[in-house]
Order: C-alpha cells, then sequence, then structure tokens
C-alpha cells in the first residue's frame, strides 16, 4: 500500500519512491549528516540543478522562526521573567538543539512539497512488495 507523502518526509525516504533513504545515519549523531546524491532504490537525482539546496535555507529559516517564537512564548509564560539574558540563553540553546533537525527537515520539504519536477511513482513501492512477498511464498515452499 502506498505511503503519504508526509510519512515518506518523516522517516527521510525518497520523494519519488518512498522507499530509498535521503540521509544515512540519524539526525542526532556524533557522525556528520551525509545526504545521498541519488536515490539507493529509484536512481532518482536529488539535486535538481546546481545549487538547488540553496532554496532549503528559506524552509530552514521559516522553521528557526518557529522554533524561536515558540520557545520566546513557553519562557515568557513560563518564567514571567523580562530578563533579556534568560531569553537570550534560551534562543541560542534552542537554535544549537534544532540546527541539525532544521538541516535536514528543510531539505526534506523542499523535496517532498516545493519540488514540482520530483514526483511521487507508485509504482516503484508496489514492485517492493511484490518482490518481497514472492521471496516470503518460496521460503514458504522450501520448509
Amino acid at each position: 500500500m502506498p505511503t503519504s507523502k508526509f510519512h515518506a518526509m518523516i522517516h527521510s525516504k525518497c520523494p519519488r519512491c518512498h522507499v530509498g533513504k535521503v540521509f544515512e545515519g540519524k539526525v542526532y549523531s556524533l557522525r556528520k549528516q551525509q545526504m545521498n546524491d541519488v536515490c539507493p532504490h529509484c536512481g532518482v537525482k536529488y539535486e535538481v540543478e546546481p545549487g538547488y539546496f540553496y532554496a532549503a535555507m528559506y524552509v530552514s529559516y521559516a522553521l528557526s522562526v518557529a522554533e524561536i517564537v515558540s520557545v520566546s512564548v513557553a519562557i515568557a509564560i513560563l518564567t514571567g521573567s523580562e530578563s533579556p539574558w534568560l531569553y537570550l540563553v534560551g534562543l541560542a540553546v534552542t537554535i544549537f538543539v534544532f540546527a541539525p533537525f532544521n538541516f535536514r527537515y528543510a531539505r526534506l520539504i523542499l523535496l517532498h512539497f516545493l519540488t514540482p519536477k520530483i514526483s511521487y511513482d507508485p509504482r516503484y513501492e508496489l514492485a517492493l512488495e511484490i518482490g518481497e512477498k514472492d521471496q516470503e511464498s518460496k521460503k514458504n515452499k522450501m520448509n
């Protein structure tokens, strides 16, 4: 059964096949985040044109603004303090903590929702499901 665009984006899957991984590894790890150049399953090239991911900066900016506004409102409601140092520390920590998340999901949002050149093709997912069922039936026949 085909997966939704949102589900594929959350799990860092390819925007065309929803099977291959766009990024290797986890969002938060000690290793550098590594983005694949092409999908390991369907072969779609992620960077549609040179410098394509510069547009992800705008998406990352929108994510950062939403996070900063949310944290600022939370600090104001929870502490009631008017100290600018409390806000500066809270916002600096927010930016630092969410930087890996923003890097990854800005690119994924750009690929899944803002790239008209790459569209979802359910045939890749269906072919994978059929292949898995065939392998399962072969194993059952052997037993």
